[in-house]
This record gives C-alpha cells, sequence and structure tokens, in this order.
C-alpha cells in the first residue's frame, strides 16, 4: 500500500491527523511528520525557506527508506508539498492540496508579515496561537476542534512562528503550477477565512491533472469540522484506479 504524507501547516503538528489516521484505519497508511519547530519537533530549529522544508521532509522520508509515496500539505504545508512536487516529483503518486495556494503573501492580506510577526513576539506564543487557532473554524473558539488545535498550535516556538512567516514571504509557487503531473486533488472549505476562492482557483485551474472538492459550511480546518466527508474525500481519491 503506497502510504500517505501529511504535512500541516504553520503553527500545527501531526496530532492534528489523528482523528483522520483512525478514521482511515486499515484503509489508508499515513505518515504525518512534525516540521522542524512545531509539534513534537518543536525543539529543532525552524527553518525559514518553503524549500528548506520540503527538502527536510525529503530526506525524512529516504531515511525512513519511503521511495513512493501520496501526498498532502495543508495551509504552508500546501505550499511545502508544492515545492516538494517540485524536488521530488518522479516518487509523488497523488497529490492533495488542501487549505492552500500557491503565493506565500496572499494579495490583500489583513496584515503585513512583519505586522504579524511584531504582533506575535509582543503577544507571545501561547496567545498567538490561540489567536490564529480559532481563526481556522467556523465557529471559532466553540468548535469542537479548536482547544486540540490551540494546544499544538501552543508548541510552536517563538523562533518557529517567525521562520515560518519568512518563509512564506519569500515563497510563490505560481510558475510550477503547470508542471505538476501527478493526479491532484484540491480541497478547500468554502468559508476559508486564510485562503479565499481566487486562490482555490488558480490550483485547480492551472494544475493539469486536478480535480476540486469544495467543502461547503467549513472553514480552513475542514478536516475537523466534517470529518466523515474529508475522510472520504481522500479514500476516494486514494483509491488504485480511481
Amino acid at each position: 500500500m503506497i502510504p500517505l504524507v501529511l504535512v500541516h501547516g504553520f503553527m500545527g503538528g501531526s496530532a492534528q491527523w489523528e482523528a483522520l489516521q483512525s478514521d482511515l484505519e486499515g484503509a489508508v497508511d499515513m505518515i504525518a511528520v512534525d516540521l522542524p519547530g512545531f509539534g513534537a519537533n518543536n525543539h529543532l530549529p525552524a527553518l525559514s525557506s518553503i524549500k528548506g522544508f520540503a527538502q527536510w521532509v525529503v530526506d525524512e522520508l529516504r531515511r525512513k527508506g519511503v521511495e513512493r509515496y501520496n501526498l498532502l500539505g495543508h495551509s504552508m504545508g500546501g505550499m511545502i508539498a508544492q515545492e516538494i512536487a517540485r524536488l521530488d516529483q518522479d516518487h509523488i503518486n497523488r497529490l492533495v492540496l488542501y487549505g492552500t495556494g500557491a503565493t506565500g503573501v496572499l494579495p490583500g492580506r489583513f496584515e503585513t508579515i512583519e505586522e504579524s510577526k511584531k504582533r506575535a513576539e509582543q503577544d507571545g506564543p501561547t496567545a498567538t496561537a490561540r489567536r490564529i487557532s480559532a481563526t481556522w473554524f467556523l465557529q471559532r473558539e466553540d468548535a469542537s476542534g479548536y482547544a486540540g488545535c490551540a494546544a499544538i498550535a501552543e508548541q510552536s516556538a517563538a523562533q518557529a512562528i517567525a521562520a515560518g512567516l519568512d518563509a512564506m514571504q519569500s515563497w510563490s509557487g505560481v510558475d510550477f503550477l503547470p508542471r505538476i503531473t501527478p493526479e491532484t486533488l484540491v480541497i478547500w472549505g468554502e468559508k476559508d477565512r486564510t485562503y479565499p476562492w481566487e486562490q482555490t482557483q488558480e490550483l485547480s485551474g492551472t494544475i493539469p491533472n486536478a480535480q476540486l472538492a469544495i467543502m461547503p459550511d467549513c472553514a480552513h480546518a475542514a478536516h475537523l469540522e466534517k470529518p466523515d466527508i474529508f475522510a472520504g474525500l481522500l479514500y476516494d481519491f486514494l483509491q488504485p484506479g480511481s
């Protein structure tokens, strides 16, 4: 069985996929990574480029003996997944880009990256984790998955928060989209506050072998807001011959 590699986003961690792993146990083998500076790897220095994160994931997979894999990236992890495709495309079977885009700094972003870095430094990692995690859910702090996501985000090192913002600021994958060859599933929550429709449309409309799934009444953490639908989408997409 070809494993599915899961790459979390900014201030995420491998623990956010536990429910998904449980739902698809026996049907999909999964490898969930913790990027340097985040989650269980918060003791490692974070990297300050999307390409650096991508190379780190590829190196980890080779260290584990993984040569052929499916790949899912969420949010900043979706940027990393696009960069992994650039570095390691011949080893990728199918690609899932979830709640993400091809531009590191979104047009019309609510504040500049420098302002975000200053705000995070002033507020500290814990307050920053709780504030950002709330935006991932349609019901914000009242969502059932909020507390768990906030706890994972709180593990992020201060250095990782700044490095992650720097990594996104300096990255664009727009030029590479037409050269992504694996079959690709783009998943988007229709009320995602982080990545607007234009970003999703660019992915699904430019990647040659892409299909689009829009999840209604979901924000940025659709896999926690509607886990059954999300798991079903993945299962159907990853089946041989589908």
